[in-house]
Formats: C-alpha cells, sequence, structure tokens
C-alpha cells in the first residue's frame, strides 16, 4: 500500500516537471518585447515653459523623460551622494558656478560632438580635452544694469566700474554678493580688473548701498522703480517678465526705468549661463547625447528665446520676443571670457566679499 502511494506521487511530480519544462521552451520562443527608451533628466530648469521642450523631443525620438526637478546645489549634493547608481542620464543647471562645482567634483561624462562644437562657441562649453567637453551651454541672460530714468544719467552707470563711483552713493541696490548670478559677474571682473582693483572696486559697490542687499532682481527693479534705489544689477531674464507683462503695475515699472547692456565700450556685458551635460554615470549615454544635440536645434533654441526670455547660444537665429527686441534684440556686444575661467575665479572673490562685507 504504501509501495503505491509512493509510485503515485512520483508520477505527480514527473507530470508537473514535464509541464514546466513545456512552458519553458514556450517562453523562449516568444520574443522579448523591447525596452522602452528613456532618459532620466535632473534639471535646475523649473520654468513651466519648458515642458514643450520636453513633449516635444519625446514626440520627434520616441525618447520618455523621467524627471527629477530641484535647486542646482541639490542636484550636485544628490549627484555626490548617488556615485555610480545614480539614475541620472543628463544634467541641467543654471550659472557657471554651478557647472564649474560639478566640473570639479567629476560628475560629468566627457562628449566629443562636433555637432555640439559647432552650434557652441567655445566660450561657453568647458575647455577642450581630447575627450571632448564636460559641459554645454545652451542659453545665456545679460547681467544688466537699470535705472531711475528720474534721478540717473545713462552715461554715469554704462559700465560696470562706474557702479562704484562715489557719485552714486547711497544708491545702489543688488542681491546677495553670494548668489552664483553676481558671483559669476565678480569672477569675470576678477579676470578683467586682476584681484587688488576688483576688490577696491567691491569696496566701492558696498559703500555706494542703499540698502543691505536683500530678495532677488525682480525686488531690485521695482526698488529702482519706487525711487528707493537709483540703479541696480539685474538679470535679463526677470526684467524680460515684467516688460512682457500687461498689468498696470509692470507697465509704470517699465516706464520708470531704463536699462543698460554695460561695458559696451570695452569687454562687453557679462552672460550668465545655462548648460547641460552628460552624467557620469549616465545609463543610457546615446540617449544623453540625443537630447543634448536637440537642445542646440533651431527649434528649441528658438524656444529658450521666444518662450523662456533667453538668449540662445547658437548664432544667427531670429527672435520675436517683443521684450528681448526691447531691449535691444541680440545686437549688443557680449563677454567673451571662458565661463571656466570666471568659475575658477569665484573662490577668491567670495573671500573678497567676505573681507569688504559684501553680504
Amino acid at each position: 500500500m504504501i509501495l503505491c502511494a509512493l509510485r503515485r506521487v512520483l508520477a505527480r511530480l514527473k507530470s508537473e516537471l514535464a509541464i514546466g519544462v513545456a512552458a519553458a521552451l514556450t517562453c523562449s520562443l516568444v520574443p522579448a518585447q523591447a525596452e522602452e527608451p528613456v532618459l532620466n533628466l535632473y534639471s535646475a530648469r523649473h520654468y513651466a515653459t519648458d515642458e514643450a521642450l520636453y513633449s516635444n523631443f519625446t514626440r520627434a525620438t520616441g525618447i520618455r523623460i523621467n524627471r527629477v526637478d530641484a535647486d542646482d546645489a541639490g542636484i550636485l549634493a544628490r549627484l555626490k551622494a548617488e556615485g555610480s547608481a545614480s539614475a541620472a542620464d543628463v544634467i541641467l543647471l543654471v550659472d557657471a558656478a554651478r557647472l564649474w562645482k560639478g566640473e570639479v567634483d567629476q560628475l560629468f561624462a566627457p562628449v566629443k560632438s562636433s555637432e555640439l562644437e559647432k552650434a557652441v562657441p567655445p566660450h561657453l562649453r568647458s575647455q577642450a580635452r581630447p575627450e571632448g567637453s564636460l559641459w554645454f551651454g545652451l542659453s545665456t541672460r545679460a547681467r544688466l544694469i537699470v535705472y531711475d530714468k528720474q534721478k540717473i544719467q545713462r552715461t554715469d552707470v554704462d559700465s560696470y566700474e562706474k557702479l562704484a563711483d562715489p557719485r552714486l552713493t547711497g544708491r545702489l541696490c543688488v542681491r546677495s554678493g553670494s548668489h552664483p548670478y553676481n558671483l559669476s559677474l565678480f569672477g569675470a571682473m576678477m579676470e578683467h580688473l586682476g584681484p587688488a582693483a576688483t576688490e577696491t572696486w567691491l569696496k566701492g559697490l558696498v559703500a555706494n548701498m542703499a540698502r543691505s542687499p536683500k530678495g532677488g532682481d525682480t525686488d531690485q527693479i521695482k526698488g529702482v522703480a519706487s525711487g528707493e534705489c537709483g540703479v541696480a544689477l539685474v538679470n535679463s531674464y526677470y526684467l524680460a517678465r515684467i516688460l512682457r507683462s500687461n498689468t498696470p503695475e509692470d507697465k509704470a515699472i517699465a516706464e520708470r526705468i531704463g536699462v543698460v547692456f554695460p561695458n559696451q565700450a570695452t569687454t562687453g556685458t557679462h552672460m550668465n549661463i545655462a548648460g547641460g551635460a552628460v552624467a557620469r554615470h549616465a545609463k543610457h549615454p546615446e540617449n544623453a547625447l540625443k537630447f543634448l544635440k536637440y537642445l542646440v536645434s533651431a527649434q528649441a533654441q528658438t524656444y529658450f528665446a521666444d518662450g523662456n526670455n533667453e538668449w540662445p547660444v547658437v548664432k544667427g537665429l531670429k527672435l520675436n520676443n517683443p521684450a528681448l527686441q526691447a531691449m535691444g534684440g541680440a545686437n549688443f556686444k557680449s563677454e567673451q571670457l571662458p565661463v571656466s575661467v570666471v568659475g575658477m575665479n569665484q573662490v577668491r572673490v567670495q573671500q573678497m566679499l567676505d573681507r569688504v562685507g559684501f553680504r
């Protein structure tokens, strides 16, 4: 009786094994579905208007974008913490300070692309290496001077150097000196003037302040329009928002202020930069390269200008943005310093700011 029971168990096991083998053979004959192409994007560009850029790329290539949004410092910290386990394929950052920091921290992979190198001028990408560039500028914003047309003469504020002139005592408004927009400008000034003259210039800025540094660039523009400040340093991106606005308040601000592209007779206007890089541990490097190439296409570059109030890095494109046209279109002299050099100067500049009491 026991023997019969064992025979029945063995027969059942052999039957189950045969079914399993058959199922495995059947599965092996079914072709595996191709993995959906994806791109993992870590972005410090928090603009709703950029959604069109991403959706257009997906429609054109079939590559779905998974996005992580954070500020620049948060993205750099996350990349360092994740190390080789990071999912990031492409990194988008705003300003030279952040791009330089990512380069120094070895968070980017070199990219060799004749298409990108042709589109992006040498001073708007990382210094060339045999294996390629580590990041590429994608759009720029000018560091402008706005002034109260009722109180200030344009010729008294047509250069960054003149902002330290004693004639402007008690009239200058500016955001924190440690903000990357200002650190980049100050790093550029150190390259032009040398360390000693730059520190003297920063002392002059502190002496001319109408109030302690506070707020963002829009606050500086409003301070000039209200009469609290006579002159201010601002990013063109913020000014363009006001110039494109139809609200009575913004129209009144635009009427009150004058705008200067500084240093047109000398070194040119300083440009803040937004750029992109392939992550060092990118899991989809081919998709990452396709995305960077897309961002320097005429379609994407025109969108940076017309949709987001930035100047394209690719030359020769027609701009339809009324605010950029009102500020002079693209017909101004821009600074040609390598962004990498500007970034490298910022540690010394920060030390100067501490010494002169520029908060």
